[in-house]
């Protein structure tokens, strides 16, 4: 095999394990301290001992948190969420599943489901991602999941994911009495598991269909590599931005898509031309684009904030805008999260059929476009 071809191998199979979290978090993974073995600990006991158990998976997003499975983003209504258990409860053991289920009906189907399933030493699994969206309002999910767990015949594990530390702090105090307050704290890596987690994936198998005379190689270089204290400062300047595993990975990606061919290696230079790619600010980005057009056209378009703030309302108010979700309300209108109601193309036609539109916008307008 050449040695373009053995790299081409390589690079194919670097690739496939940044996109494999099983493969990613196996080193993570393996310490019985880790969270990942806790977790198999308290959801295997829960099975072999036949007992109800809940817990809380918390830290920021990308952290490796990650059955029956809800996400808050999509099912945070509690009668769409019965209606997902019931539909996923019906897949499981091949019943024929009703969409025009009251919310009553899907919810004591669940009730009666969880008896069947502790009857026949079934563990159901409810995972729900973004769990402090299933916090709000009157929380009638969550107590009635966590009610049903009371019962001796009912038998399974909720776990409860979330990038808010304070997930637990947002129960009511009748949801709050039936969880059991377990909490797993997922923090990003140390500098000494980043070291291993790098070796672990960067590493070529030297059981595998690449020369091995060329893996030996390969493998050789990076440990120069990650031991070169240069290399070392560009992880760690990203990381200090961004330090949770996922944004690692698509550093990773970026950086041995730039591997040379022709050598075959992994270099120094493949990680510092990734690190500026990745590191992009859109939003500061269209700040400054936004300034150089204002500045070149000389406009005088400065406006002072109530004004601006007067303009907002009035978005709001004909409904082009609305704020992201309904939390927030004690906030200044100015640090709430809105998202546009009608489509750039649409606003693009709008400013142009707009006379007194300001140049500047339209400028950005086609710039964007």
């Amino acid at each position: 095999m050449g040695r373009e071809k053995a790299a081409k191998e390589a690079l194919n199979l670097l690739r496939g394990r940044l996109c494999d979290p099983t493969f990613v978090f196996k080193p993570l993974s393996d310490s019985p301290e880790s969270n990942y073995s806790k977790l198999k600990f308290i959801i295997s006991s829960s099975v072999t001992e036949a007992c109800n158990n809940s817990i809380l998976l918390l830290g920021p997003r990308g952290s490796g948190k990650i059955a029956i499975r809800l996400s808050g983003l999509l099912h945070s209504d509690d009668n769409c969420a019965f209606k997902e258990i019931a539909r996923q409860l019906c897949v499981e053991h091949d019943l024929l599943f009703s969409k025009m289920a009251s919310f009553d009906d899907n919810s004591q189907f669940m009730i009666a489901m969880l008896r069947e399933c502790g009857l026949a030493h079934k563990t159901v699994i409810f995972v729900l991602d973004e769990f402090d969206l299933f916090a709000q309002g009157k929380q009638r999910l969550l107590y009635s999941l966590l009610d049903a767990m009371q019962s001796i015949t009912s038998q399974a594990v909720v776990i409860g994911v979330s990038c808010r530390l304070d997930a637990d702090q947002l129960l009511e105090k009748r949801v709050r009495s039936r969880f059991s307050h377990r909490k797993l704290m997922f923090l990003p890596p140390s500098k000494e598991d980043l070291q291993r987690l790098l070796g672990h994936i960067l590493s070529l198998p030297l059981d595998s269909t690449l020369p091995r005379d060329y893996a030996v190689e390969f493998n050789a270089k990076l440990q120069n590599m990650l031991a070169d204290e240069k290399f070392k400062q560009t992880i760690y300047t990203y990381m200090d931005s961004d330090a949770t595993v996922n944004h690692l990975l698509r550093f990773l990606f970026r950086a041995v898509s730039y591997m040379d061919l022709g050598s075959g290696f992994l270099a120094l230079e493949n990680f510092k031309t990734a690190l500026p790619n990745i590191q992009r600010q859109p939003k500061l980005e269209c700040i400054t684009e936004y300034k150089s057009i204002h500045d070149t056209f000389q406009t005088s378009d400065y406006y002072a904030r109530n004004v601006c703030l007067r303009a907002f309302e009035h978005l709001q108010q004909r409904e082009l805008i609305s704020f992201t979700d309904n939390r927030g309300h004690n906030q200044s209108v100015e640090f709430r999260p809105v998202k546009l109601l009608i489509s750039s193309y649409e606003l693009q036609k709008g400013l142009k059929s707009y006379r007194s539109c300001p140049v500047i916008l339209l400028k950005l307008m086609d710039r964007e476009a």
